[in-house]
């Protein structure tokens, strides 16, 4: 995929450290963007495999985040579910440049959209 196809979406600062910050789209959930302590970025569908469950509410550990509704933890690079839940969410390419995250258009315009969208929360709007 071509430069253009990414998109800035906030810069790493406004990522709380161990947090997240939710990206809006036109259709389907949100994106959830996590700020692992080493300042990695992952970004997953706000959504856990189990129950729906606003995984950017979760609580951040290492390089995974624990679901707020019933604790399922969710790998944040492969937004699967760590044994012996099984599942996963679905995982959008991350590029940082310049202390700004990037997500492919391509993928904020098609993965997930056939899930109903998550009702929790204010949502922070794409820069």
């Amino acid at each position: 995929m071509s430069d253009d196809d990414w998109k800035k979406v906030c810069s790493l600062d406004e990522i709380p450290c161990l947090g997240a910050r939710r990206v809006e789209r036109a259709k389907g959930p949100q994106v959830a963007v996590f700020r692992t302590a080493d300042d990695e970025v992952h970004a997953l569908l706000d959504r856990c495999p189990h129950r729906a469950g606003p995984l950017s509410q979760g609580i951040v550990f290492g390089r995974a985040v624990a679901c707020p509704l019933h604790n399922w933890t969710i790998e944040l690079a492969t937004g699967c579910a760590r044994e012996p839940d099984e599942g996963a969410t679905p995982r959008f390419a991350v590029r940082l440049e310049g202390g700004a995250v990037f997500l492919r258009k391509s993928e904020l315009d098609k993965l997930g959209t056939d899930f109903e969208p998550v009702r929790a929360g204010p949502c922070a709007h794409a820069c």
